[in-house]
């Protein structure tokens, strides 16, 4: 079933402020969220059943197998993770561990995908105190509007205090859109003035939660072109400044990936997370493109988990990611 808030974040032995008893989704609110998912997936899932249908298995032979690869792929499921989903698939219908029968062999895919989708799936680590969370990524995937949401359910679902730092000083707009945020998730902001040292807004910021003893603190960086070598040593410089103040931080570093671009954003989380370590993807846009499959590629390529994904435009639209429930989304009648 989906995952839920409480299960994607550990916090530790810490008892957040305000948080009684967490209280589980209800089943009929839980096939809900399934259900946007499925709906948020429609194009990606269409692109595949088109190709991918229960009568692909009929009559299984070397064409199936190609068919499956090439729907798998136009997915942007990746090659690397697409000859590897259907070999094993393929070892396992030829052996005899899977049936030959065309819904078993469609069930085991999902199955798989979701078994792929899973690598490297970990929590959202805010266990420290205070713990920090840094964005990543670059402009148009939706980074700083994913900050707000974050903010929002960690303050109002979860009773935690949060302080934002508007690090990204190059964008005069991102500091005002985090301001709204940061009045609607009731939250703090730090801010410096435009084209100010980010590393210095992040150091206040930290110094700020501190002094009023808060719980998390998200910082935002600008988003930066993976292509600009002088912009993404500059990433790497924030994470030292926050390192200076506590070495094991960043606790959770977080990319924000635009599922519309596919490939590209393949590419984007690879080299950012050869400028700084990064834990998890968010996964924005996921309602609008037929590239659904970029999350597999991602897991598996590049061994980082999707930990959110972004299906809409509402709050409840920033979901933990349920792998099983995503390759039931993609794939299933």
């Amino acid at each position: 079933m989906a995952t839920s808030w409480q299960e994607i974040v550990d916090l530790g032995a810490r008892q957040p402020g305000g948080v009684v008893a967490v209280e589980e989704e209800a089943p009929e609110q839980r096939r809900g969220v399934f259900r946007k998912l499925r709906e948020s997936l429609s194009k990606s899932r269409q692109a595949l059943t088109e190709e991918i249908s229960a009568s692909l298995f009929d009559k299984i032979d070397d064409e199936t197998w190609e068919l499956l690869e090439e729907a798998l792929i136009l997915a942007d499921v990746g090659a690397p993770t697409t000859a590897a989903v259907v070999e094993k698939l393929e070892q396992e219908v030829e052996s005899g561990a899977v049936p030959m029968d065309g819904v078993a062999v469609r069930d085991r895919l999902i199955e798989i995908l979701a078994e792929v989708a899973s690598t490297g799936r970990a929590p959202m680590d805010l266990s420290a105190e205070p713990a920090i969370l840094m964005m990543v990524g670059v402009n148009g995937t939706g980074k700083t509007t994913t900050i707000g949401k974050i903010a929002w359910h960690l303050s109002k679902e979860m009773g935690l205090s949060v302080v934002m730092a508007a690090a990204d000083t190059y964008r005069a707009a991102a500091a005002e859109q985090l301001e709204t945020w940061a009045e609607r998730a009731g939250a703090e902001l730090v801010r410096g003035e435009e084209g100010s040292d980010p590393g210095a807004v992040a150091y206040d910021a930290i110094n700020a939660a501190r002094a009023r003893g808060a719980d998390v603190v998200i910082v935002d960086t600008a988003g930066r072109l993976h292509t600009q070598t002088n912009l993404m040593e500059e990433l790497a410089k924030v994470r030292r400044v926050i390192q200076k103040q506590i070495p094991e931080a960043p606790h959770e570093t977080l990319i924000s990936i635009d599922a519309t671009t596919g490939q590209n954003g393949l590419r984007q989380a690879k080299i950012f997370s050869e400028a700084v370590d990064v834990d998890g993807v968010v996964l924005t846009k996921l309602d609008g493109t037929a590239r659904g499959g970029i999350a597999l590629a991602i897991a598996s390529d590049l061994n980082i988990p999707v930990k959110l994904i972004g299906v809409g435009e509402t709050l409840e639209d920033l979901r933990p990611f349920d792998p099983g429930d995503y390759a039931k989304a993609l794939l299933a009648e």
